[in-house]
């Protein structure tokens, strides 16, 4: 895999819902490489949030790669939404999709999206070995999906480096993303484990300077 610097993907679930479209064009100037859009649906996880047209407008406000994170059920009936209404990338979780895994990521890659699956932290790794050569991104749950403002599980670490070791041994560019108590004292951890991109949600959007913010998680 490639040695780039770590990319920083806020999570607008910690935005200020009522102003997104400010809120996206300010991680934008702040200098933010992705944004990360959690799409919950009060089934496979407990919680809601928002969904395709949420995507389609924030689309309107950013040329940023739009990291579109699908904690649903039955993702494969959303996916070539997700597409029209502009994701760059569509991440569906292997716990709601099992067997029929890869099918999706083929379905999501025939949409022209770059396509990954995510693992919550109590999933071992391994089972996901033969799906990271199809991935173009895995993202590893650092939190239980659902909220925002969670701690840090330390044991993602070594899922983290499970995942490394697996890119690595098959030569592969597959970016390893984590998302869930990111900030300035884990990122560090993530990285050190392997993590090339990690979601911020109210690291940055409770920060009093996101720029500021946005390049520290990059360099510490």
């Amino acid at each position: 895999m490639k040695n780039e610097n770590i990319k920083i993907a806020p999570s607008i679930l910690s935005a200020d819902f009522s102003k997104m479209g400010s809120e996206v064009e300010s991680l934008e100037l702040s200098g933010a490489d992705m944004i990360h859009c959690d799409v919950m649906d009060g089934v496979f996880v407990p919680n809601i949030t928002f969904g395709i047209k949420m995507v389609a407008d924030i689309r309107k406000h950013t040329t940023l790669p739009l990291d579109c994170h699908l904690m649903i059920v039955n993702p494969e009936k959303y996916v070539e939404k997700f597409a029209e209404a502009g994701a760059d990338y569509i991440t569906v979780h292997y716990e709601a999709c099992k067997e029929n895994t890869l099918a999706v990521l083929n379905l999501i890659k025939k949409q022209k999206v770059k396509c990954g699956v995510v693992i919550n932290p109590d999933t071992d790794p391994r089972v996901i070995k033969d799906l990271i050569p199809h991935c173009d991104i895995v993202l590893i749950m650092s939190v239980f999906p659902g909220f925002g403002g969670q701690s840090f599980i330390e044991s993602t670490l070594n899922s983290i480096s499970c995942v490394k070791k697996i890119v690595d041994e098959n030569n592969l560019d597959t970016l390893i993303e984590v998302d869930g108590g990111i900030n300035e004292a884990t990122v560090k951890f993530a990285k050190e484990a392997g993590a090339n991109v990690v979601v911020a949600g109210n690291a940055v959007f409770k920060a009093k300077d996101r720029k500021d913010i946005i390049a520290r998680l990059r360099t510490l």
